[in-house]
């Protein structure tokens, strides 16, 4: 039997921080050492983007994110369209070792509502 896409997203979801926009701009406000991705696909971030994250598709995370991030202590916030790939990317973020990790699981329009 072939596992959907949606068992790994209600498994990662198990395990990791999910929050609200509303938390995730408290955390920002709060914590200057926070780092805002949004790993969505580069077509949908030109299309629209928070002002404070960066980019890195989820299909590029565990490559890219040392160039923006070698610290394992800092805080990170994944999200993206609806919450499915952040929270994948929330979950392989602990797994390469990174302290503090927290998805946003709402839909994007809603996170740039709260936090743009």
């Amino acid at each position: 039997m072939i596992k959907p896409a949606s068992a790994f997203i209600a498994e990662a979801q198990q395990h990791i921080n999910c929050i609200t926009p509303e938390q995730a701009k408290e955390m920002l406000e709060n914590n200057h050492n926070t780092l805002m991705l949004d790993v969505r696909e580069p077509a949908e971030a030109l299309e629209s983007k928070l002002t404070c994250s960066v980019n890195i598709p989820r299909g590029l995370l565990e490559m890219k994110i040392e160039r923006h991030c070698d610290n394992e202590n800092i805080t990170l916030i994944t999200h993206c369209a609806a919450g499915g790939r952040a929270s994948l990317a929330a979950a392989r973020l602990e797994e390469m070792g990174y302290a503090n990790v927290y998805a946003i699981t709402a839909k994007f329009d809603d996170v740039k509502k709260i936090i743009d």
